[in-house]
């Protein structure tokens, strides 16, 4: 899989985008509804942005969640046969997960029109163990990326995140039904108010005859 991806950056950008999905296959939420892929908004500039995947909460609030594959340094970390190869290797997974960071920052999907999103963006980062091996190797870099409005999140981590959203959802629909399920009760009892007092008449009406 790494030789298929490595010299190939839009393979590299399917295959995250693939591992995205299957997580949130599995996050409890539903496609087209809780959350969208490739949706196309604006900037203010007018430039066209196509977010990997908006995640919708109650209220018309999203979630921008966007993924990024640094494979390249870090498969050289993995088969670096000496520190200082392994070293070289580290210092350039680093630059770029930061390089990615920025290019993110820079998209400026808070303005984008149509979406309501929080003040940062989740930087999805599909291999689990490229993504520790980024945060070890830089202790500021979470600092870093929140600084630029970035969360970096990892399979686990994202897969947490959905599965709260989820919960959310359950519990918004659960408020929902509840205030559906008092409003017809109180219609139904004004109806049944209404009818007392009609067969009431009624009584008055048959006595007085």
């Amino acid at each position: 899989l790494t030789t298929a991806l490595k010299g190939d950056s839009k393979k590299q950008g399917n295959w995250g985008e693939l591992i995205l999905e299957r997580i949130l296959e599995n996050s409890g939420l539903i496609k087209g509804e809780e959350y969208t892929t490739q949706e196309t908004t604006y900037n203010e500039a007018g430039e066209r942005l196509q977010p990997d995947v908006v995640i919708h909460l109650p209220d018309q609030k999203h979630i921008i969640v966007d993924s990024k594959v640094s494979l390249v340094a870090y498969e050289q970390f993995v088969n670096a046969e000496t520190d200082e190869q392994r070293e070289q290797a580290m210092k350039a997974h680093v630059l770029s997960v930061k390089s990615h960071i920025k290019g993110l920052s820079d998209k400026n999907y808070h303005a984008a029109r149509g979406m309501n999103s929080p003040e940062f963006v989740l930087m999805f980062m599909p291999i689990e163990s490229s993504f520790s091996l980024s945060v070890r190797a830089d202790d500021e870099l979470f600092n870093f990326a929140w600084d630029k409005r970035i969360v970096i999140v990892s399979p686990s981590t994202l897969l947490a995140t959905l599965r709260t959203v989820a919960s959310i959802w359950k519990q918004d629909r659960q408020t929902k039904n509840a205030l559906e399920i008092a409003e017809k009760s109180g219609r139904l009892y004004d109806k049944f108010v209404g009818f007392i007092e009609d067969m009431q008449k009624i009584g008055d009406r048959l006595n007085s005859t």
